[in-house]
């Protein structure tokens, strides 16, 4: 039987390089891969123009990645990586002993070092908006964004223990997903970085403070009920 569904193009890459030389060339491969995207876009990058940037045969690429979307795989792995490894700069239990303004703080600090660690990254922008656009790669940003909200959800747990554990991993996930949007946002709007990181600081601050005022008033309600020692 026929059908008319696509066969969606492997993200997986053929083989991991064993030596050092080969290590070589697949790091080249990628450096010029983010390099190229960087200057031609999505639509027009090629396996055929990495090649021929990288001086390397089709064969020696296609050893280690199958087409352009494996390639912007590996890519958007290692900028969400990136990207994520800011988050223990600036969030931490200890954080929420703190006051709002602590947490606003904090939280601008991470979506403005977020930002850079994208800005600073060859081909950073053009990756993260690749995550979006192009359907194949979607799973790539939606699995890293599962990852850290689950993270932060174990974070806000042992913080909030008498929080409901299904708002603490909503509170999350939508945190997760709006900073990301924010750093979209600062790449292709013409806006004051500071006072978006700012704002968005401010919104996500508040609703963990209600988390907490909540949490409190939890944990005060249990001591009421708690039996008194003899």
């Amino acid at each position: 039987m026929k059908t008319d569904r696509k066969q969606k193009p492997s993200l997986s890459t053929k083989m991991q390089p064993a030596q050092q030389r080969a290590a070589e060339t697949y790091e080249r491969i990628l450096e010029v891969a983010a390099q190229t995207l960087a200057d031609v876009g999505i639509e027009r990058l090629s396996t055929n123009m990495v090649c021929e940037r990288a001086s390397l045969t089709p064969p020696a690429l296609y050893r280690y990645f199958p087409n352009k979307y494996a390639l912007l795989s590996e890519l958007g792995q290692r900028l969400m990586q990136r990207q994520n490894e800011r988050i223990e700069r600036w969030i931490s239990p200890g954080l929420f002993d703190g006051t709002v303004a602590d947490l606003e703080r904090a939280l601008e600090g991470l979506i403005l070092d977020t930002y850079a660690a994208t800005e600073q990254a060859v081909g950073g922008v053009w990756i993260m908006r690749a995550m979006r656009a192009v359907p194949v790669l979607q799973d790539v940003r939606l699995t890293s964004h599962a990852k850290v909200t689950k993270m932060q959800t174990q974070l806000l747990s042992q913080v909030l223990p008498d929080a409901p554990r299904a708002e603490l991993e909503l509170t999350c996930r939508i945190a997760v997903e709006l900073i990301y949007a924010t750093v979209e946002m600062l790449f292709d709007e013409r806006q004051d970085t500071a006072a978006v990181a700012r704002t968005v600081a401010s919104m996500i601050a508040s609703q963990l403070e209600q988390l907490r005022s909540r949490n409190e008033a939890g944990t005060r309600k249990r001591s009421r009920k708690a039996p008194a020692r003899a």
